[in-house]
């Protein structure tokens, strides 16, 4: 006897920006019913959902960038995130005939943005994320996807609005001298749901007071937003003195931790400002082997000091 036929899925009708449960959508075609990617073992699609409002808190930032493509995180709550399960099935989706719908919406009614495909010239890229639970920071995954039926929609998250301004401002190392009031962070863009530290709100104390102090001496005082090729998440400096040529990353605490990470920054930054001399901006005057270690990299160390600042170099005064 022949076996009965299972029951035909209904022929994909919805359009981009039509609303659908989410319950009637896997019921009618298969897929995961809860988690933000759900591949279908009923029917050749690939389910994708996003949250960009939750999302953005945790440092995800899905949605349409200033490259036309909608930019998706991939799933993974803890740990560096792998190219396996759902990751890999949006990754491989064309290769097993599976069509990839994305909807706005993770529960109840979520509304369907179109068709995708991943992009082929370069599907994917990583970028840092805290893991659920405000835990460490992790490698994510975020897809590239090209709209297949939709038109690309203007950026609307804070980071895609960031870099679409900075694509405007056409600049060739991606490098934006911004006032020093601009209060954005890297923190804003990787981990923005953190709330700042006691030392984070020390290290703005210090920053406000040095800037008071060498504008009161009529300097030009800004700091940068960076953007290194390849990457898509910015970069931001402490303080900029235009007329000392001086880039100054400043810490809350008198550390070592915080010493080598300063260290480590103004490597980061001074990669796009050469010229500039490197000073790390401390409380208090650090303890010798400190000093040495910050001089040991050509780095000037700076402290208030009744009725101004002073430094690690003889030859360096603000």
């Amino acid at each position: 006897m022949t076996p009965p036929a299972p029951p035909a899925s209904p022929a994909w009708t919805l359009k981009p920006d039509q609303p659908i449960e989410r319950k009637k959508l896997h019921e009618d075609f298969g897929g995961r019913t809860q988690g933000g990617i759900g591949p279908s073992s009923r029917t050749p699609n690939v389910f994708v959902f996003t949250d960009p409002i939750a999302g953005e808190k945790h440092g995800y930032f899905d949605g349409w960038m200033p490259d036309g493509l909608f930019h998706y995180s991939g799933e993974g709550q803890h740990g560096d995130q792998r190219m396996i399960s759902g990751n890999a099935s949006i990754l491989n989706h064309q290769r097993e005939g599976r069509a990839l719908r994305v909807f706005q919406g993770a529960r109840g009614t979520v509304t369907y943005l179109g068709e995708f495909e991943v992009y082929d010239k370069d599907p994917w890229y990583e970028a840092d994320a805290p893991e659920t639970g405000d835990g460490p920071l992790r490698k994510v995954i975020v897809f590239r996807l090209k709209p297949l039926d939709t038109s690309p929609q203007p950026p609307q998250t804070k980071l895609a609005r960031l870099l679409a301004a900075t694509r405007r401002a056409d600049t060739e190392e991606q490098v934006q001298e911004l006032p020093l009031e601009q209060q954005l962070t890297e923190r804003s863009f990787v981990n923005p749901a953190q709330e700042p530290y006691e030392a984070e709100r020390k290290e703005s104390s210090l920053v406000q007071a040095l800037a008071d102090y060498l504008r009161g001496k009529g300097h030009a005082i800004s700091r940068h937003q960076m953007l290194p090729k390849g990457e898509t998440r910015p970069l931001f400096t402490d303080l900029y003195d235009g007329d000392l040529n001086l880039l100054v990353e400043a810490k809350g605490s008198v550390t070592r931790e915080n010493v080598r990470m300063a260290i480590g920054q103004l490597a980061d930054y001074g990669r796009f400002l050469p010229d500039a001399t490197r000073a790390i901006l401390l409380p208090a005057e650090p303890r010798a082997d400190l000093l040495a270690l910050a001089r040991s990299q050509n780095i000037v160390t700076m402290w208030p000091v009744k009725g101004g600042y002073a430094t690690s170099k003889a030859d360096f005064t603000l």
